[in-house]
């Protein structure tokens, strides 16, 4: 966990930037993100900014004793030996959320979907007790009053032969995921036709990022 920083007790407003995508600074979905990063944190000197860079680190592997310690917890059964291990670290995971005000996450389209380390990430610390609660028969989730910002890129345009309502497994998974964790505020910034040559991805993200300065400022 050495990617990131939780800052406790802070009374500054505080930013998590997940990094989505592996391509670095010629990611349309991580240069967006980082003028949204850069607008919000000069507003305000006092203001955090916590990086985590999901291709940088190495997330909890999913299986054998994390899910024995996942299924220890939704039973509520004391966790010892490597479950419990793989568990602190997953709730450490869990505490970058918690720690954060803004959620600003690069999503590049990937098959219609999202990369493949963000969903690890995501079936990693989406977990009960760690971003929601579960009482048998009610969900809630545990981070509520947070603002999720997903900096969206597509190198094709969604429509015609692919209605967005139908093929749109990046935002609509995201925003599902929020609502699950707790988080109503969402805001989408989008740049599609990035993969259509120098001067379509300009003019993507060009709109894109104007949008996400003066949805930075607002916040």
């Amino acid at each position: 966990m050495e990617e990131a920083t939780i800052w406790p007790g802070k009374s500054a407003p505080h930013l998590l930037h997940i990094v989505g995508s592996p391509r670095g600074t010629i990611s349309a979905s991580q240069d967006i993100a980082n003028r949204f990063v850069e607008a919000w944190s000069a507003e305000d000197p006092d203001r955090t900014v916590g990086k985590l860079d999901i291709w940088e680190m190495d997330l909890p592997s999913f299986d054998g004793a994390a899910l024995e310690a996942k299924y220890a917890s939704l039973a509520g059964t004391e966790m010892t030996g490597e479950p419990a291990r793989v568990w602190a670290t997953v709730r450490e995971l869990g505490q970058l959320f918690h720690a954060a005000d803004i959620i600003v996450i690069g999503v590049p389209m990937w098959n219609f979907g999202i990369p493949y380390r963000l969903k690890h990430l995501i079936d990693a610390v989406t977990q009960k007790d760690v971003l929601y609660s579960f009482d048998g028969q009610n969900m809630v989730g545990l981070l509520p009053g947070r603002k999720l910002v997903l900096s969206a890129a597509r190198g094709a345009q969604l429509g015609g032969d692919y209605p967005e309502k139908d093929f749109d497994h990046q935002i609509a998974y995201m925003k599902i995921w929020a609502r699950m964790v707790g988080i109503t505020d969402v805001h989408a910034i989008v740049a599609e036709g990035t993969l259509y040559g120098p001067e379509a991805d300009a003019a993507a993200r060009g709109p894109a990022r104007a949008t996400a300065i003066e949805l930075a400022k607002s916040m």
